[in-house]
């Protein structure tokens, strides 16, 4: 069946269906004024967007961002694709979440969550997915 049931919470842009996802990716921003550059973890959409103006058009993946950090968020990109792949496996239904974690002051790194779409069925009969499941 796929990723058809299964959603990804962004940060400002609601969720996202994981069977659109093409791609997972983080990047640093540019420094602004003397601000530290943060890292972003992104997953990268079909759909593509395009900026600049008539003679410099410039088109270009849509990426949404999960998760804002200080730090590159060691494997978060191989992490999100292993859970994706255990949902999958799962035939689950429900919202990844994702989670910054902070260490000394610092956001370095990333938690991925899950918490799986309940049914009457589920709550009666305590069937479906859940998050230490799929998260194990």
């Amino acid at each position: 069946m796929g990723l058809s049931r299964v959603w990804v919470q962004t940060v400002a842009d609601g969720l996202v269906r994981a069977d659109s996802i093409i791609g997972i990716t983080t990047h640093p921003t540019p420094a602004i004024a003397g601000k530290p550059p943060r890292w972003l973890l992104d997953v990268v959409l079909p759909t593509t967007t395009g900026s600049g103006s008539a003679g410099s058009w410039i088109s270009s993946p849509l990426h949404r961002t999960l998760a804002q950090t200080d730090q590159p968020p060691p494997d978060a990109t191989t992490e999100l694709a292993a859970l994706l792949a255990r949902l999958d496996a799962a035939d689950a239904a429900g919202v990844v979440t994702v989670e910054r974690v902070r260490s000394g002051g610092i956001t370095g790194g990333v938690r991925f969550g899950f918490t799986p779409f309940t049914t009457p069925e589920s709550e009666s009969a305590g069937a479906g997915v859940t998050d230490e499941a799929v998260l194990a």
